[in-house]
């Protein structure tokens, strides 16, 4: 016998508590007040706790038969729905969108409003699974910046969506020296969304900074704002975080990421459609396939 309630057994305890009698509940789901009887009798042994208190007024829940009922109620509701959302699903288009941590809290609104009619399912991992997701068909799309640091699947494409570069965000009474060396003696929390971490702690380094590293923009910013020092991040979300009183500059250091959407081929014509609406809402400058050579693209 199966460990599972049967939709009949959730009907059962159900009715018997909305209704406090056992004649009651068989005559709404109808049945016999025995069989009523016999049949929470059995559910009772299968779950090896009383369920109802019953006598000659009526039955009432014990805490084990108040918990099942409760559950009860609530897969009967989520039951009753399945076929509402099963038709809503054959009339509505839905993609699975994946981008990383730092990026989630922008694009995601972003996209809910410019795919007019669809439904996106938010998923958040890093760029080399998320790509790989696509590959295999688990994500429509992807929006990463790993596209041209990493050797694609076969089955997708890389599109850009545009181009940011890296800034020095200085929270309030924090300064920065000017010359060579504009970070000597101090700590400076770096986040960038590619691969390139390595290279720009060396260059940190190199300006006289003590790297800390940050999971994520949002992190990096309050980590500077509490040890007053700088952050070196993306532009774009450092505009995001920035606070009146912060000073947002270019980062003393060369470089350009590009954010790309990695998608199966051909891309969605809803998504594809969103490529260039985005680098407004995202803080980055329009690039062109072109403007970023080789890039991107298959394997």
């Amino acid at each position: 016998m199966t460990s599972f309630p049967s939709v009949q057994d959730l009907r059962l305890v159900e009715a018997v508590a909305r209704h406090g009698s056992l004649g009651a509940a068989g005559r709404e789901l109808l049945i016999s007040q025995p069989a009523v009887s016999n049949r929470l009798a059995a559910l009772e042994r299968r779950v090896g706790e009383r369920l109802f208190d019953r006598d000659t007024t009526g039955a009432r829940p014990t805490p084990a038969g108040r918990a099942l009922c409760a559950e009860a109620a609530h897969v009967l509701n989520h039951l009753g729905e399945i076929f509402d959302r099963a038709r809503a699903a054959a009339h509505a288009r839905t993609f699975t969108v994946g981008t990383f941590s730092s990026l989630a809290p922008w694009l995601f609104p972003a996209l809910d409003e410019l795919v007019d009619g669809a439904t996106v399912h938010q998923v958040v991992d890093h760029g080399d699974r998320l790509t790989a997701s696509v590959g295999e068909g688990s994500l429509d799309a992807a929006f990463v910046a790993v596209a041209n640091q990493m050797r694609l699947p076969a089955t997708v494409s890389a599109v850009p969506v545009g181009s940011d570069r890296l800034a020095a965000l200085t929270p309030a009474g924090v300064s920065v020296s000017k010359g060579r060396h504009p970070f000597a003696g101090l700590d400076v929390v770096a986040y960038t969304y590619d691969m390139s971490t390595e290279a720009l702690h060396e260059r940190l380094c190199e300006l006289g900074a003590r790297p800390r590293t940050a999971a994520t923009a949002e992190t990096a910013v309050r980590m500077a704002r509490r040890m007053k020092c700088p952050a070196v991040l993306p532009r774009g979300l450092g505009r995001a975080y920035a606070q009146e009183d912060d000073r947002l500059s270019p980062a003393p250091m060369p470089g350009r990421l590009t954010l790309f959407m990695v998608s199966r081929r051909p891309p969605a014509q809803e998504l594809a459609a969103v490529v260039r609406l985005l680098p407004a809402r995202l803080g980055l400058r329009r690039v062109s396939a072109a403007g970023v050579g080789d890039q991107f693209g298959g394997s």
